[in-house]
């Protein structure tokens, strides 16, 4: 069992509610949200009526107030049980966007329905053939009387078929480079000319809905660029990749957790050659390798977390935690599928489930080569 010196009592009795709600109300439909490539509005509004979606926004605007620490004790609690098809994790970066640069009748009017599950958040940054480059973003703003007009088009964008208020990465100024960046709140039951495309076929990540995203001449106030100043939104993007970075990390422990402990039942009951799977001594190495490397992240996320909520956290150690973390999910993943066997390869065993999951989790929120050069790039600071 995970452990971390950060977590107080307050932290364990939410914990325990997540863990609770997901046995009763996640893993009993896990099957048939897979097969349905998403998951209802009606989970989503159960987890808000829980506190589960807004334990950090403030009460004012509708959640309990409590620290950052507690999203990612329901990122934890997710992993845990071998899960990356639920976009909470997008929905949450989207809350603390507009709770970190929203004003305060953007926060009055977004934060409520994004607490309560009546609207799932998405935010769409990737475009076809700019992957990890924001720079080259395409899609504009257009400044137009007391609004703007979207024109793009997105790909890859997790709850995009589901969303109902996107933050839409764009350029106000096409001219002024990432200058020119802005994010603007699209409420997509009120955008004309918005379009949602298909419901991408992933790898894995099967119960998440994940798709393209056209904007054809979409109107919305200039209320909805997020904050105060155009321009922005570059500069936004790229302090909450901190937290977005940190929040992956829990998730690729939390998966690694539950990939050990699922091999760990395994191995213990199959026998092969008249002994348990666990007797011989390759699986008993391969399994000590991944506990250790798992209590050796677990101490390291300790450090970050706490240099997080003392406002601490720096970009290229958050990047190392996303870097280390998903590389070391992968490794253990694979050797965690090797010792099951054949049964690991079928999409009833977990571990399966696991090992498809995690291969993603190298790529979003900026590729692990771009980790490599973020921490490279401190390295000519010092």
């Amino acid at each position: 069992m995970l452990e971390f010196q950060w977590m107080t009592e307050e932290h364990r009795a939410f914990a325990a509610s997540v863990r609770r709600f997901l046995a009763e109300e996640y893993e009993p439909n896990r099957a048939a949200w897979t097969k349905a490539g998403q998951i209802p509005h009606a989970f989503w509004e159960k987890a808000g009526a829980l506190g589960i979606l807004g334990a950090t926004i403030p009460e004012e605007f509708g959640g309990s107030g409590l620290p950052l620490s507690f999203d990612l004790v329901t990122f934890l609690e997710q992993a845990r049980i071998g899960d990356m098809g639920w976009g909470t994790f997008v929905h949450s970066i989207v809350v603390h966007y507009v709770n970190a640069y929203g004003t305060r009748e953007q926060k009055a009017g977004w934060l409520p329905k994004l607490a309560s599950g009546e609207w799932v958040g998405a935010i769409a940054m990737t475009e076809p053939g700019t992957g990890s480059d924001l720079k080259a973003v395409r899609t504009t703003a257009k400044p137009d009387g007391n609004g703007y007009i979207i024109n793009g088009s997105k790909t890859f964008i997790t709850n995009g078929l589901t969303a109902d208020f996107i933050l839409v990465v764009a350029k106000t100024d096409p001219a002024a480079g990432t200058r020119g960046i802005s994010l603007i709140g699209v409420e997509t039951a009120e955008a004309a000319g918005f379009r949602r495309g298909r419901n991408l076929d992933k790898i894995g990540m099967k119960r998440q809905d994940t798709s393209e995203l056209f904007f054809d001449e979409v109107r919305v106030p200039r209320t909805n660029l997020l904050g105060t100043e155009e321009g922005q939104g570059f500069y936004q993007l790229m302090k909450q990749l901190v937290w977005e970075r940190l929040l992956i990390s829990y998730c690729a422990i939390g998966n690694a957790q539950c990939a050990l402990d699922d091999t760990l039942a395994y191995v213990r009951e199959r026998k092969a050659f008249g002994q348990r799977i666990m007797d011989f001594q390759n699986t008993r190495f391969r399994l000590a390798e991944a506990k250790t490397e798992i209590e050796i992240f677990a101490a390291f996320l300790d450090r970050l977390t706490v240099e997080l909520e003392e406002g601490r956290l720096t970009a290229e150690r958050a990047a190392m935690a996303k870097y280390w973390g998903t590389e070391m999910l992968g490794r253990i993943a694979d050797n965690c599928l090797q010792l099951h066997g054949g049964y690991g390869y079928m999409n009833e065993y977990r571990i399966a489930e696991i090992y498809a999951d995690a291969r993603v989790q190298r790529i979003f929120a900026g590729t692990n080569e771009i980790m490599r050069e973020v921490i490279a790039r401190s390295l000519d600071i010092e």
